[in-house]
């Protein structure tokens, strides 16, 4: 099974070598404007970890990145930038973590970070009631939920997107295989960015 898996993935990264994926920007004046906002004192490792993000999205070979990082070494910020820059170049986000606690604290965290700036951010778990579900799925299907931000379910074949630029994946390993199937499924051709306080 694990040589099975091996060769799945060969083929899969040698697919996403081939293709070219979407070059963004640089960073705009609203970028600078929105890491400025950033209440703390960057690491000299979250700086550079940040930079080599944005040089990989700026570039047209398609981004897979791995943030390894303790708890509390500022990962998340490092994938809101990245979000933002996604949003602000037309592209929507998916930011899929293993449990509803990390998905709420996700949720609050993108709000307050980007609660000056017209980004719409959507949250798909068991704490949403069936009517706000389906008001975010409705959304990401019209191309006005920017990011969303759930559990598996963003991962349900309910779930469309208008244009998807950028998967956030934290704590991937937490995922069981079926899960890894259809994030796999999902990652043939957009950046993907990992985050993980486990080294794997």
């Amino acid at each position: 099974a694990v040589k099975d898996m091996a060769e799945e993935l060969v083929k899969l990264y040698a697919h996403r070598q081939e293709q070219n994926g979407f070059a963004y920007d640089e960073d705009s004046v609203w970028q600078r404007e929105f890491e400025e906002l950033f209440p703390y004192e960057e690491t000299e490792d979250q700086l550079r970890a940040i930079e080599d993000t944005k040089r990989d999205m700026q570039s047209k070979k398609i981004m897979d990145r791995l943030i390894c990082g303790d708890v509390g070494y500022g990962k998340t910020e490092i994938a809101i930038r990245a979000a933002f820059k996604a949003v602000e170049n037309g592209k929507q986000v998916v930011v899929l973590v293993p449990t509803t606690i990390l998905a709420q604290q996700h949720y609050n965290t993108f709000k307050s970070r980007m609660i000056n700036f017209p980004i719409n951010i959507g949250m798909l778990s068991r704490f949403r009631t069936p009517a706000q579900q389906k008001a975010v799925l409705a959304g990401l299907e019209k191309g006005e939920v920017d990011i969303v931000i759930g559990t598996h379910r963003v991962l349900s074949k309910d779930v469309e997107y208008k244009n998807l630029g950028l998967l956030i994946v934290d704590e991937e390993q937490r995922f069981g295989v079926a899960h890894k199937e259809k994030i796999k499924q999902m990652r043939e051709n957009i950046d993907v960015l990992t985050l993980t306080a486990t080294p794997i």
